[in-house]
């Protein structure tokens, strides 16, 4: 009987240490349900940044998660405008289309340009010929229904060396921008390339090939000047190349592929306390983590600036839908936000 009872109480009490434990292993994810979260996701040009924004403010803040995905600008709008994010990445403004579906969503937003970008174009540090690219020559290799394959026919003295091209996806915003200053048109160009929204798979096909040529962020080839490097561009009317450069890209000499980064914060997210406390954190730290993610940050002022826009919370975008090259941050500045 006395063993009986033993082995009863041993059963119970196994029963309710296992039920303890379940309890202590849930709690933690519980727990993380419930902590206050920021989602966010969009554009690989801009991830750099808002990771290391993440990071710091996450240690600033405990208590508060912030994820950051990378699924590409387009991609991003798509689950922004479903309300699916509270803040989307984007290397380039929000389109007529994606304005419309945010609409049907009830989905409003504000829009604040984070950084300057260059696009640069690279080649194989082995590539000893292409030092420079005339717009129009990029514009004959990248066109569509472009029949160039190798670099002898891309310019006389050029090497008989077959031209292999890598370059954004077309869930990219990188990708738009670059076939509307290239090619004058958005999402204009041949088929025949190694698309990809990770930059990084685009340095490792570019680095692998002596005769590749490719296009992404100024940032990827900073952190891979080993393994590609850049081509210079010849603006419009121009006789020298201009190579991606801080400088360049911050004064606007380095055209057509000099271009602002955005966030887009939705309105209601914007309502809650966290999001609201990460976007000032964002703003006010901008030079910082542009920097740190080799970006070209704004001028102290510009940030002051978009600030008190965000405090404002005017909604609406600045472009009405569509692409616009070249634009300068005093421009950006002075303009006021539509829906």
């Amino acid at each position: 009987m006395i063993a009986n009872k033993l082995s009863k109480h041993l059963i119970l009490s196994g029963a309710s240490a296992l039920l303890a434990g379940a309890l202590i292993a849930i709690s933690p994810l519980t727990a993380q349900a419930q902590q206050p979260t920021v989602k966010i996701d969009g554009s690989s040009t801009v991830f750099p940044i808002l990771e290391v924004a993440a990071s710091d403010f996450q240690k600033a803040n405990p208590g508060t998660r912030v994820t950051v995905g990378v699924s590409g600008t387009g991609a991003g709008f798509r689950k922004f405008c479903a309300g699916e994010t509270d803040i989307s990445n984007a290397s380039r403004p929000i389109l007529a289309r994606e304005m419309a579906a945010c609409k049907e969503k009830g989905i409003s937003y504000i829009e604040l340009p984070i950084a300057y970008d260059g696009l640069a174009v690279v080649v194989n540090p082995q590539n000893t010929w292409a030092t420079r690219l005339t717009v129009p020559e990029l514009k004959s290799i990248w066109e569509p229904g472009s029949k160039i394959n190798n670099w002898s026919q891309v310019r006389a003295g050029f090497p008989n060396q077959p031209l292999r091209l890598f370059g954004a996806g077309s869930a990219s915003g990188t990708f738009d921008y670059f076939t509307e200053a290239i090619n004058g048109k958005s999402k204009s160009i041949r088929t025949d390339y190694t698309p990809s929204e990770d930059d990084n798979v685009l340095v490792q096909g570019v680095s692998r090939d002596k005769g590749a040529l490719g296009f992404f962020g100024k940032a990827y080839l900073e952190e891979n000047k080993t393994r590609v490097k850049a081509v210079a561009v010849v603006p419009p009317g121009k006789t020298e190349g201009v190579l991606p450069t801080d400088k360049t890209v911050q004064d606007a000499s380095y055209q057509p592929l000099a271009r602002p980064l955005f966030i887009y914060i939705s309105t209601k997210s914007a309502a809650r306390p966290e999001v609201s406390k990460f976007v000032s954190y964002l703003m006010q730290n901008g030079a910082k983590f542009s920097k740190e993610a080799r970006y070209v940050a704004f001028p102290a002022k510009a940030y002051t600036s978009l600030m008190t826009k965000f405090t404002r919370r005017k909604a609406g975008t600045i472009f009405g839908g569509k692409e616009e090259i070249g634009l300068t941050i005093d421009q950006l500045l002075a303009r006021e936000a539509k829906e």
